[in-house]
């Protein structure tokens, strides 16, 4: 009757047409009968990603790109919230970016842009930064010597230093055990937030579970460590701190919680969790991506050979590419984005909840609901790309060859909460893999045929693979 019960419906599933299924059993059934492989994929990667459900716990799944602009940009103030989780508000305390709702969050994400953009997001200098560290990860690959190698902790190391510069003012060594022993912390404290068999009992029975031992205190023992380091560095910084020349997030922080002290969200307690989210999404969803993308390159020789070739009409054998190049490497930069689009990073997107009653498409949304806008059906939908379940860079390039942008490409969602990094992502991908396919030809091990197999975790990453980096 164009609404969703409370006491009726558990999950809601759009899909243009607009149609939705109530269930009183809780299970989802999207309507899409006319794209079976799509249907199998999100009933799998619902179960696979997303144990933070209650049992009862209202849902609506959100299919395809009209409807995902329609609710997260049209209407995007009303779907802008984060659903109350248990584990979720125990871990971060309703504090920080990411797990945040309302003014605090918007407060904090309007001063995290601003800061980050202070200390070079979008500038020159931060792109001589990423160079620099594109140098170090090519000397790191290069000792291997052409012998077989995993690349994925070397990968994230990298892409760790250039948020590190930005929040805590310094990159860390690769030979540094205790950041290598962070960064593979932040990885399986990603994997445990999915791959925990106790999650939905948590989240149904939280006041039971704080008391039961389980896997499920793992998490909270990982996220304690992560939470001292960053106590580590704020009380660094706070030893030489000049407020009057601010090096990084966490000195700016420190100085608006003195000019702010009256303001709630900027406190030492929030600021361990603003820079923890900084890190760890700065961190894990771009070291993916290069990770799929070096895996791609493997799999596919011939596209990595005319990536080179590319780079070699237009940088040379030794000149890094700065960010002015890209325009004129279409090639390259349609093969990136059509690695963004395969790797499908958050297949299921941030889960967002309603902020208040909402009406879409004639249905009414109770405030409250918890909204899935799933991205792997916008990135796959096959009225929106000609093969989409191929790899395929032609997806992103017209028929003379030039680069062309395509609506259907969401990999940072959209709306209010789009990805508050993604100018950062997208320099880093851009520089990071020319500079890597300049030095380097990559190719699996000998007699090994890659395969392009994930494993579970709050992101889609590839499983753990080697190669071979040949010097060019």
């Amino acid at each position: 009757q164009g609404q969703i019960p409370a006491s009726e419906a558990r999950v809601g599933v759009f899909h243009p047409p607009s149609v939705i299924h109530t269930l009183t059993s809780g299970l989802v059934i999207p309507h899409l009968e006319q794209h079976p492989d799509l249907l199998g994929t999100l009933l799998k990667l619902l179960f696979k990603y997303f144990p933070h459900v209650r049992v009862g716990q209202r849902i609506v799944v959100l299919n395809g790109l009209q409807l995902l602009k329609e609710a997260l940009v049209e209407h995007g103030e009303n779907f802008a919230g984060r659903p109350a989780v248990p584990l979720f508000e125990d871990i971060m305390l309703n504090k920080g970016l990411a797990a945040s709702n309302g003014y605090q969050w918007k407060q904090q994400r309007r001063f995290a842009l601003s800061s980050l953009r202070n200390f070079g997001l979008g500038k020159k200098s931060l792109e001589s930064q990423i160079q620099v560290e594109c140098r170090f990860l090519n000397d790191v690959i290069d000792k291997s010597q052409g012998q077989p190698f995993e690349p994925i902790f070397i990968v994230n190391n990298a892409v760790a230093n250039i948020i590190s510069c930005l929040v805590f003012g310094d990159r860390f060594d690769y030979s540094d055990s205790y950041f290598q022993t962070l960064v593979k912390l932040i990885n399986e404290h990603l994997i445990l937030l999915v791959c925990n068999s106790s999650l939905i009992l948590y989240n149904t029975f939280p006041w039971l579970m704080r008391r039961l031992p389980g896997p499920h205190k793992k998490i909270f023992s990982h996220w304690a460590i992560l939470i001292d380091f960053v106590k580590l560095k704020i009380k660094e910084h706070k030893e030489d701190w000049d407020p009057s020349t601010p090096r990084d997030y966490i000195d700016s922080f420190l100085s608006e919680t003195e000019k702010n002290s009256f303001a709630q969200s900027f406190n030492e307690d929030n600021l361990c969790f603003c820079t923890l989210d900084l890190f760890t999404a700065g961190t894990e969803t771009t070291s993916t991506t290069l990770n799929w993308a070096l895996l791609y390159m493997i799999k596919y020789p011939e596209i990595q050979e005319k990536v080179q070739a590319e780079i070699d009409q237009v940088l040379g054998p030794s000149r890094l590419a700065t960010m002015a190049d890209r325009a004129n490497m279409p090639y390259t930069d349609a093969v990136i984005h059509e690695i963004q689009r395969m790797g499908n990073i958050v297949p299921l997107n941030g889960v967002r909840s309603t902020t208040k009653d909402t009406t879409l498409r004639g249905y009414t949304i109770p405030k409250g609901t918890m909204v899935v806008a799933t991205l792997h059906s916008v990135l796959f939908d096959e009225t929106e790309w000609e093969t989409p379940f191929t790899f395929n860079p032609g997806h992103f390039l017209d028929a003379e060859g030039n680069f062309r942008r395509r609506d259907a490409f969401l990999p940072f969602s959209a709306g209010k909460r789009v990805c508050l990094g993604e100018q950062l992502a997208r320099m880093e991908l851009f520089l990071f893999f020319t500079s890597l396919l300049q030095r380097f030809t990559f190719s699996p091990p000998p007699g090994v045929e890659p395969t392009l197999e994930s494993k579970v975790g709050i992101t889609h990453s590839p499983k753990p693979y080697k190669l071979c980096a040949v010097p060019r």
